[in-house]
Parts: C-alpha cells; structure tokens; sequence
C-alpha cells in the first residue's frame, strides 16, 4: 500500500513537471513570436510595408497593425475558451501552438509593399489577426493546465512558469535580432535578416509539440468532463455568473501598458529618426534583453512567495512601482543616457513589474470554476489587452515626434492605468488558499 502511495505520488509529481514544461514551452514559442513582431513593427515594418513621404505615418501604420493582432484576442477567447472547457486543455494548446508558429513562418515569407504593392499590408494584418486569435488561447490554457497539475498550495510557484516563458520568449525574439542587427549592414538587415527570427519559429514548433503530447489532461477536466460536455457554450455561462471577477480579470489585464511602454513605444522612442533620439538598433535591443534575463529569475520567487503572503500584494505593489518607474524610463531614453535607461528597465520590468506578471497566472484562474475557467480568464483577459492594443498609437497620438514633454505624457497615462489595476486587485477575493472547484 505504502510503495502504491509513493508511486502514485511520483505520476503526480512527474505530470506536475510535464505541465509546468509544456505550459513553458508554449509560451516561449507564442510570445516568441508575438514579441519577434512587436520588434519588427518598430524597427523596420514601417519602411518595407507602409511607405510614405511622413515617417509618422508610417510609423503610426505599423503600430496599428501591432495593435491588430489583439483586436482578435477576444475572438480567439471565445473559440479556444470554448475548445479548453469542453474538449480539454491539452487539445487547445496544440491547436494554439499549430496556429501562432504557422502564421510567424507567413510573415517571415511575405513579400514588401514594393515587390507587391498594397497586397504586402493586407496579407500582413491578415497574419497578425491569426496570430492574435492563436496567443488568445495560450496564457489561459496553459496557466489552467498547470495549475490543475500543481500541488495545493503551490500553485502560485508552478502557474507562475507559464511567464517565465513568456519573458524566455521575449529574450528569445530579442537575442536573434542583436546579432543580426549587429553584424549585418543597415540595408542587409532591411532586405532580408529580419525575416530571420520569424522563419527559426519552426524549431520551437517541433519541441513543443513533443512536450505537449506527452502530457495527459488535468485530474480536475477530467472529473469534470460530463459537466463540461453538457455545456452549450462556456462562455455565456461564465459571463451569466461569473462577471464581477471577469470585469476584475479585464481590467487587470490593463497591466500590459507597463511592457507596451518598454519595447514598443520605448522602441520607437529610442530608435526611429523622427524622435531624434537616435539609439543604435543593435544597442537599444539589449535593454528588453536585460530586464527579462532578471525577469526569469525573479519569476519564480514572486510566484512562491504569493503562495504564502497572497495574490493581491503583489500585484498591488508590482503595479504602482512599475507605473511610477515609466516615468524616469522615458526620461533616461529622453536625455539621450543609455547606462540609466537600462538600469531603470532592469528595475521596472525585470524586478517591479514581476509583482503583478509573476501572479496573475495563479491568480486569474483561482477565480473561477473548472468548467468555465479557460473561457473566463481568456475572454475577460484578452478584452483588456485588447484595449492596450491602441496604446501605442495613444502615445504617438499625445507624444508624437517633435513634441514636447514626452516621459511626462506618455507616463502619466502609464501610472493612471496602473492605479486602476491596483485598486481592482484590492476588491478581490484573495484565492491562494482556495480550494479549485
């Protein structure tokens, strides 16, 4: 009996581990290849897809498109919340994992507006929408895969791997387009290098979908699949009960103004012409490198320390800082001070920011039941970035090039959103000694 118990209580620790692996794993490649664009959109897009005699229009053209892909996040909640509570969470992380390395692989083929003309664009947003519609999916479906894996009172350490993959990724993106701008020429890194980073995509394919498979589906889904099956559409019955903690879920998902400000707008502040700036492409992409080098670390602890202390104070704490720093991040890019700029991303994203991004994939799933917990956090967290999705062109629209006083406009609006966040979390119930339902 007793050799039983502790076989028993190895599949579980072993089933732990693959979930934890596979919620990484995914989450590496999808915001791999969300982040990759992100970049791109930045640095090169407005000049190969959206010529034009004004460089802010151009530029404003390219963030929109950023902007796109999570315009169909919410859709994406809809189908793959739907798919994750009634067929499983293993089946739709596959299927989000086919789609987003699929429609990276697109944009790394796609001809430019000059080979093409205004297909190049058209075929562009019609990538991003996939790729939006797929990332809908992975946060939700990985962070419930795991935390139903995890031990009671570790979930908070376990879910919180699902964004460390998430920053991997994003140092990931950032690692191949260094050398690349290193070492090719301006006008070689424009015709063909970028395409680089969005073709490799295919290798993390192939080893997520070998961790993946191997996984079984949670003990939790699987007591509950009668329930789940008898469901019309999850989605309606989460917003029916469920839509006080959904509203909550939506606008803590406002958050992602903090890394919006970091890589996309800090990018183009940093590094497009019309800004003056004029950071090096090469040097600038070294400050996301190192803020998500400390980020991986810090997840982990962030993550096990909310398993004693609670979701809700560090994400209240993790949000104010964070809102706070953006405006001494600017500020450094502003002055023209690399060293500063880089020692404030570290202190912002890598450390403060972790407070809320290490938490939130423990803490949104908690408050919800199993049958509608994919759906519930997908819908309502994918609505908020969604609304994050036209931040940047906010912030081009209120600190457009030229302008005046940009760390101070650019991070008010950062520090307004996060107070938001903090008094949401504040009106919480606090889960981390909850019993899944």
């Amino acid at each position: 009996m007793i050799s039983d118990l502790l076989k028993g209580k190895t599949q579980v620790h072993e089933q732990t581990r693959k979930a934890t692996a596979s919620g990484w794993i995914g989450s590496v490649l999808e915001y791999y290849d969300f982040f990759i664009y992100a970049t791109a959109s930045a640095l090169v897009f407005p000049q190969l897809f959206f010529p034009s005699e004004d460089p802010r229009v151009a530029l404003i053209a390219s963030l929109a498109t950023y902007g796109v892909g999570y315009i169909a996040r919410p859709i994406g909640a809809i189908f793959l919340g739907h798919w994750g509570d009634t067929h499983g969470r293993k089946k739709v992380l596959l299927l989000c994992m086919f789609m987003m390395g699929g429609s990276t692989m697109g944009v790394g083929l796609l001809p430019t507006y000059e080979q093409i003309g205004w297909m190049a664009p058209l075929i562009l947003v019609l990538l991003r929408l996939i790729q939006g519609f797929a990332v809908a999916g992975e946060i939700s479906g990985a962070s419930t895969m795991i935390l139903e894996h995890a031990p009671a009172g570790q979930r908070g350490f376990y879910a919180s791997f699902t964004l460390q993959g998430v920053q991997a990724g994003q140092i990931l993106a950032a690692a191949i387009f260094l050398p690349l701008a290193y070492y090719l020429s301006p006008e070689g890194f424009e015709s063909w290098g970028w395409r680089i980073p969005f073709l490799l995509s295919f290798i993390v394919i192939i080893a997520g979908f070998i961790i993946r498979r191997s996984v079984d589906e949670t003990p939790v889904f699987n007591a509950k699949v009668e329930d789940s099956k008898d469901q019309v559409l999850p989605a309606l019955t989460a917003i029916r009960e469920h839509w006080p903690n959904m509203l909550r879920v939506m606008v803590m998902s406002l958050m992602n103004v903090i890394p919006i400000v970091a890589t996309v707008f800090g990018a183009a502040y940093a590094v497009q012409e019309s800004y003056g700036i004029g950071f090096s492409t090469a040097v600038y992409l070294w400050i996301p490198v190192l803020g998500n080098i400390i980020a991986v670390v810090v997840i982990p602890f962030v993550g096990k320390m909310s398993d004693g202390i609670g979701r809700r104070k560090p994400i209240m704490f993790g949000s104010l800082g964070a809102g706070l720093l953006s405006f001494a991040y600017l500020y450094a890019i502003s002055i023209h001070n690399m060293p500063m700029a880089i020692a404030l991303s570290l202190l912002m994203w890598g450390i403060i920011y972790q407070g809320y991004n290490a938490v939130f994939p423990s803490f949104y799933p908690e408050l919800f039941p199993a049958k509608v917990r994919v759906s519930a956090m997908a819908i309502s967290q994918n609505l908020g970035t969604m609304i994050t999705a036209f931040f940047p062109a906010v912030f081009i629209a209120i600190a457009p090039p030229g302008s005046e006083n940009i760390p101070l406009k650019v991070g008010s609006f950062a520090l307004a959103i996060t107070l938001l966040v903090a008094v949401t979390a504040f009106t919480a119930n606090e889960t981390c000694r909850s019993e899944l339902e």
